[in-house]
């Protein structure tokens, strides 16, 4: 099965012509990847009249009718996701990866596939011609993890052994949810899934994390014996797992702490890992003895709520750059049931490490940041080209659609401070998925109202950087031929551009993994850089600590913020040693507010706070 553009929108971009066949000649140049060329293209015929399956904009989204688009432009697409999109990943070919498996459908419902192999369990989305093509996978993908392996291949882990009653886990006759152990690797290449050997024991909403050497990190799931936590990881080295590495931080006063399923992870720069939501327990892992240490407590849900977490918000890694000295930041945003609209970010670099007014008792320490415009659960935030963050989707209230959050907004780290994005047009609740393209465009899909029924729509946001003040489309920066496919760590390359002189910012952007709020891969990487006459000189990322190796998008960024469309590099070198980080878990007070959750299945349930939550 195979979803087209529709007619009309055909004969939209046929009047076009001449631009098509304009930007074509562009795209013989690999660095002009025709993928992104005809999204641009389709989306500035979308804006014109092109969009035919758009909805009306809502009281919040303004008329696309306006000459400006100050907080850049939403656009649903003419065509829909013919599967339910659990899991999305962009792959360096340009296309979109996107892992349903059984797509939420328990056996007792009518019509729900009664066992492998799921012919719609998968799809690749082809932005070059708009088809979306269902494949077929062995095993039941719902509810996996996945990552994107230096290779390319995208590694995936765990999925849907069992599917539990619809209720809440504990009652009397509950079936609890249980996972599999099973992994697969998909080769962009051949675009097909080869199995490899399973973990020890099952894994249904586990994380997936690149290390600093390449290797791939799973943690967490529910197991395929009783649906209790795997509270483990272990370790994907190309050929085998690892042997169970057990996830006890050894706090004090706390000595049951578990990882909630699809844990919010983060390499840093140090080459440790940082666990940052929605538990309140904050930790680090050390991969070179491979022990957690708690690092510090959220300062949500605080004494008014003890039982809040922010189960269903999310988690980014800021920008890496030189003008920061690549010194991390998380931010941590929304989540929970009623959903809280607060954010929180926390130093882990040289500055976060010492005493200071924000931080008196204990440091690093996570300190308030600014409110979102609506809470949120359910919701996705996407880093830009730019340095900033895309935050959209989720709901007031989990799994209700007239509360669901439709007011975009952008995150901008340099002042700490949150700007309007225009709305988008659908409820996007539990299952929606969101990814950056490589034409700094995003894409926003899927979305379970409930169970077994998703949003099929696809919007793509075109953010305000892509726009002149009238309306029109903004110059991009342009990297010009012979760019080179791959660099090394610390080694200068040379960039060639006509546009030297006004470029602001050379980036990596790492191609993203996105399922349940939570991106397992973006990561962005800003390069130092030097202008000459028609070129750059760029240095390549520190270390494989900042930039693990594996493809990345390259931008240029101008001094206006606009983006280049994006080359493919592929970034590789010696493996940087993981960093002696000092942390001191026993100055840091356990709060009395904790509370540990119990696990609920994946229906639509009065407690749905409780979901998927220890």
């Amino acid at each position: 099965m195979t979803t087209h553009v529709s007619d009309a929108a055909e004969l939209v971009k046929s009047k076009f012509s001449t631009t098509l066949e304009t930007l074509k000649e562009m795209s013989t140049n690999r660095n002009f990847p025709m993928v992104a060329l005809i999204v641009l293209i389709s989306l500035s015929l979308a804006g014109c009249g092109g969009g035919g399956a758009a909805s009306a904009p809502t009281p919040d989204q303004p008329s696309h009718t306006s000459n400006s688009h100050p907080n850049g432009m939403w656009t649903t697409l003419p065509y829909s996701m013919p599967i339910n999109p659990i899991h999305a990943a962009l792959l360096h070919t340009g296309k979109v990866l996107i892992v349903s498996g059984s797509g939420n459908c328990p056996p007792q419902q009518a019509g729900c596939p009664q066992g492998a192999p799921y012919s719609q369990g998968a799809a690749l989305m082809d932005l070059s011609n708009n088809k979306i093509t269902p494949m077929f996978t062995s095993w039941d993908m719902f509810c996996n993890g996945m990552s994107i392996m230096q290779d390319g291949r995208v590694l995936i882990n765990g999925g849907t052994k069992g599917y539990g009653a619809l209720e809440v886990v504990g009652a009397q006759g509950q079936v609890p949810f249980t996972g599999l152990p099973n992994t697969s690797i998909f080769d962009p290449g051949t675009e097909s899934f080869v199995d490899v050997v399973p973990t020890a024991h099952g894994r249904w909403y586990p994380t997936v994390t690149e290390l600093n050497d390449g290797r791939m990190m799973t943690t967490s799931g529910l197991n395929d014996t009783d649906g209790n936590n795997n509270n483990t990881s272990e370790i994907w080295d190309g050929q085998q797992w690892s042997a169970e590495i057990a996830g006890d931080p050894h706090i004090t006063d706390f000595p049951t702490f578990q990882f909630p399923l699809y844990p919010r992870m983060h390499l840093l720069p140090t080459g440790h890992v940082f666990y940052s939501a929605p538990s309140s327990a904050t930790v680090d892992f050390d991969p070179s003895n491979q022990t957690w240490t708690l690092v510090a407590w959220t300062i949500y849900p605080g004494q008014n709520a003890p039982d809040g977490e922010r189960t269903y918000g999310t988690s980014v890694l800021l920008p890496l750059t030189p003008q920061n000295h690549y010194s991390p930041k998380v931010m941590i945003m929304g989540g929970d049931n009623p959903a809280t609209d607060t954010t929180e970010l926390i130093d882990l670099g040289p500055t976060g490490a010492q005493q200071s007014a924000d931080c008196p008792d204990y440091w690093p320490c996570w300190v308030k940041g600014p409110k979102m415009a609506q809470p949120r659960v359910e919701m996705e935030a996407t880093i830009l080209p730019n340095g900033k963050v895309l935050v959209d989707g989720g709901s007031a209230e989990d799994e209700k659609e007239n509360t669901a959050s439709l007011k975009a907004e952008i995150y901008d780290p340099a002042t700490n401070s949150f700007s309007p994005a225009g709305s988008n047009a659908f409820p996007r609740l539990y299952h929606n998925v969101q990814l950056l393209l490589p034409d700094g465009t995003v894409a926003l899909t899927g979305g379970n109202p409930e169970q077994g029924v998703f949003e099929n729509h696809i919007e793509i946001y075109q953010p305000s950087y892509l726009f002149n003040a009238d309306g029109s489309l903004a110059t991009r920066p342009t990297i010009g031929p012979n760019a080179p496919a791959s660099i090394t760590y610390g080694s200068p390359f040379n960039l060639p551009t006509l546009d030297a002189s006004s470029v602001a910012s050379v980036v990596l952007m790492k191609a993203g993994s996105v399922t349940h709020s939570f991106d397992m891969d973006q990561r962005y990487v800003g390069l130092s850089f030097t202008a000459t006459s028609g070129s750059l000189t760029v240095t390549g990322p520190p270390n494989s600590n900042i930039a693990p190796p594996g493809y990345y998008m390259l931008f240029l960024v101008n001094n206006a913020g606009t983006p280049s469309l994006a080359s493919w590099v592929q970034v590789s070198g010696p493996v940087a040693a993981v960093s002696k980080v000092e942390l001191h878990p026993e100055r840091v007070p356990t709060p009395r507010y904790i509370f540990q959750r119990k696990h609920v299945t994946e229906s639509a349930l009065p407690m749905r706070k409780e979901m998927h939550i220890h």
